[in-house]
């Protein structure tokens, strides 16, 4: 259906693609992947004929339509509805031309064209397509202009899938999306009749629509057949495969050399050593693995837990001026809860979380919270309002004007800004950069809560894991807003819906919800609140609760043992130094007679074989926890 001809882009004199190739299969559903920064929507751009390539070309078969979202939002005083209409520019055009047309063989012609291609059933497919995108029957008919920029980027969304071009490309779609239309999304594609190119860091997405993983990588792209897993499994095949041929090459680089070096000045083997010295030249050096160190996420927990709860909503309401968003909100949350916001945009989700991170006053009710609760707000308005001319380590020095240096880079440290990148402009940092630039801010105080709403963003794949992690390894609450259910399903395990003017506990898993999102009445069923689901969910939250408290002991024997190791090792280093260097020993050894230096120092080897035995012992077992 698509091939790339080796596409070579070189940006501001830096190398993006480098003679990238690749054959689609017809019909086939693509996720295009790979690090923030890799070139993926350069590539995009390319394919969709928007972008300049300095060499190379891109094949489609002859009279095959392309579909690739603008970039500038659809404005102007059309509704939503008549937008996604007028994308099937020839059902427009019929329409247009029946109008005006007296020519009644012509309009016999015309009539058999609409029904050849199903016009009459087009407003309906319309307003589907826009009510699985968030639109309700008011929204539909709109002035685009009423609407903001994400919204409005959303009818774009709806105009693109009407379409239904036998190319479509989209470019992150999901990022203007909440969880619900991000399902309805997903379920769409699943079904789409035509071939799928979508650049995604949606996990889940990558394993339920797609059927081969196009890996963008230091200017390359391999096609991978499969979802996103088992992308993930080649490639590690592939890496390891790759990491024991360079070994053998680096070996076998290493005979040659030194048989050139040994043999190069004898006449008999001159001729010898001069093959093998075109044989290193050939041998093309395999590359050597590299992860990248700078992409890290690692909360600093509270060093002082405190006693339960730490919020408690009774009959709160909470709004803007005079106007109720939501009320009747009865909600307590404890130091160990992990929860998840669910509900469509516009719903509330994050007016609740501005109230529990009392950035809002309840209109009515009480709202209680414990003292001197920290609390870390993440939202991605503070990731736009960083300033571009400032680096990571002014930001930080701001907000922490009485920290010592160290621990000012410290905190950055936490987030992947070590050294140099600590010093460098926000506005040269990436998406992605920025966004863990400003988590780093919201938690230098080691907060006793986090509240995230939609930190995924700008993430990539690799990203998002690494976020996964932190989130599971911090010892605070957690609240989180997302439309990625896979890190939803890895670090929530309490659902609090937010519909119909307030928030209730969701009694179902989050599978439940996708499936009463999807109107799958039968398992949505399973989420009505029933006494059976309500135990499920207190059983299932009070043992992901255990097990975090399971983890936290196991963390804290795995430091005390390596500070005992680290207390020990000194210990003997002294001791060494008193029985081989009495000059420079402590006071506590220097007269001591070489007898007692050893007996000491015996004492000290035991202690420290068992302080290495209990690291070992709380590493394996805190490894081996779920």
């Amino acid at each position: 259906m698509l091939t790339i001809n080796g596409i070579t882009v070189r940006l501001g004199g830096r190398l993006i693609l480098d003679n990238a190739t690749a054959a689609l299969p017809p019909r086939s559903r693509v996720g295009l992947i790979g690090r923030n920064g890799a070139g993926k929507s350069t590539l995009m751009r390319v394919i969709a004929g928007q972008g300049e390539a300095d060499s190379g070309s891109v094949d489609m078969p002859k009279g095959a339509r392309m579909g690739y979202i603008a970039q500038e939002a659809p404005a102007g005083s059309a509704s939503p509805f008549e937008t996604v209409l007028a994308a099937d520019i020839e059902r427009a055009a019929l329409l247009a031309e029946a109008e005006h047309s007296h020519d009644p063989d012509r309009l016999g012609e015309i009539h058999e064209r609409l029904n050849a291609i199903d016009a009459h059933s087009a407003p309906a497919r319309a307003a589907k397509i826009l009510i699985g995108l968030g639109f309700d029957e008011e929204m539909q008919h709109r002035p685009l202009d009423s609407f903001s920029g994400g919204w409005r980027m959303r009818v774009a969304l709806a105009a693109l899938l009407f379409s239904e071009p036998d190319l479509l490309l989209l470019d992150e779609p999901s990022n203007h999306l909440d969880l619900e239309a991000t399902l309805w999304l997903e379920n769409f594609l699943k079904s789409y009749r035509a071939t799928i190119l979508v650049v995604s860091h949606e996990r889940d997405l990558l394993n339920n629509v797609v059927d081969h993983i196009l890996h963008l990588d230091k200017g390359r792209v391999t096609l991978y057949p499969g979802g996103y897993d088992a992308f993930e499994k080649q490639r590690a095949e592939r890496l390891a495969l790759q990491a024991s041929s360079r070994e053998k090459q680096l070996a076998q680089r290493a005979k040659l050399q030194a048989f050139v070096d040994r043999w190069r000045a004898k006449a008999t083997k001159a001729k010898q050593a001069q093959s093998r010295v075109k044989a290193l030249a050939k041998m093309e050096p395999i590359a050597a693995l590299v992860e990248d160190p700078t992409m890290s996420f690692d909360f600093p927990s509270p060093e002082n837990g405190l006693k339960p709860p730490l919020i408690t909503l009774d009959l709160a309401a909470v709004g803007y001026g005079d106007r109720t968003i939501l009320s009747r909100l009865n909600l307590r949350l404890d130091p160990d809860d992990r929860i998840a916001l669910l509900g469509r945009n516009g719903n509330g989700k994050t007016t609740l979380a501005r109230l529990l991170a009392a950035q809002l006053v309840p209109m009515e009710g009480t709202v209680t919270t414990a003292g001197r609760m920290r609390v870390g707000y993440f939202t991605q308005y503070q990731v736009e309002e960083l300033d571009a001319a400032d680096t990571p380590l002014q930001h930080m020095s701001r907000l922490m004007p009485d920290a010592k240096p160290a621990a000012v880079r410290a905190q950055l440290g936490r987030f992947g800004f070590s050294g140099d990148k600590a010093t460098i402009e926000v506005g040269k940092l990436s998406g992605g950069e920025r966004a863990r630039l400003a988590l780093a801010l919201i938690t230098r105080d080691a907060p006793h809560m986090l509240i995230l709403d939609e930190p995924t963003n700008h993430l990539d794949v690799d990203a998002r894991e690494a976020l996964v992690q932190a989130l599971n390894d911090y010892e605070g609450a957690v609240v989180v807003v997302s439309h990625d259910r896979h890190m939803l399903e890895l670090t929530a395990d309490r659902l609090v819906l937010v519909d119909g003017g307030t928030a209730r506990e969701f009694a179902g898993t989050l599978d439940d919800y996708t499936d009463l999102v999807l109107g799958r009445g039968e398992q949505a069923r399973a989420a009505s609140g029933s006494g059976e689901a309500k135990t499920s969910r207190k059983d299932d939250r009070r043992a992901a609760a255990e097990a975090r408290e399971r983890n936290a002991a196991l963390r804290k024997r795995v430091k005390a043992a390596e500070e005992q190791i680290r207390k020990l090792g000194e210990r003997r280093s002294a001791l060494d130094r008193a029985m081989f260097d009495p000059a420079s020993a402590d006071p506590q050894d220097r007269d001591q007679t070489m007898t007692t230096l050893m007996k000491r120092r015996a004492d000290v080897e035991a202690k420290l074989e068992t302080a290495e035995a209990e690291w070992l012992e709380a590493s394996e077992a805190l490894e081996s926890t779920p």
